[in-house]
């Protein structure tokens, strides 16, 4: 699975201004109502719902919040560079300025775990996050995004 099965450029912001990890939320949910077709209240919802058992702010300024959706008909990602750092308590307790959105069907099972360490596995390679944290153009953060995905697979 690459990131370029999950994303579009639609489905990336170079420059998300929010304030607090509820408002990163909505407005993700917002996003991903237009990419995916869904309800922005259900993906909302689901997402939050996966906070309160744990933060998807998984340290060094990057968050991966997540959740399924049972009308979705495959899996979605979502991007977003953060125009300031905000508070989404972290494990490190760093704030965070990249975050990630992935939805998936309620049937994706191994699929969804796959996404999932696809996504970790590319925002951990430190040259990439710099790259991403250095670009404010949607279009090159796609790129960014989906050509590091293709490298790190090979």
């Amino acid at each position: 699975m690459e990131i370029s099965d999950l994303i579009s450029v639609e489905g990336v912001d170079a420059n998300l201004r929010v304030t607090s990890k509820k408002q990163a939320l909505q407005e993700l949910s917002k996003r991903a109502a237009e990419v995916t077709g869904q309800h922005e209240r259900a993906i909302f919802d689901v997402l939050m719902e996966r906070e309160r058992l744990g933060t998807t702010g998984v340290g060094n300024g990057i968050a991966i919040p997540h959740g399924k959706l049972a009308s979705l008909d495959r899996l979605y990602g979502l991007f977003a560079r953060l125009e300031q750092p905000i508070d989404f308590h972290s494990i490190d307790e760093q704030p965070v300025d990249l975050v990630f959105l992935l939805l998936a069907p309620e049937t994706a099972g191994a699929d969804h775990l796959k996404a999932l360490a696809r996504v970790s596995r590319l925002l951990r390679d430190a040259t990439v996050c710099e790259k991403l944290r250095g670009t404010d153009d949607d279009e090159a953060l796609f790129v960014l995004l989906t050509e590091s995905s293709a490298s790190q697979a090979a």
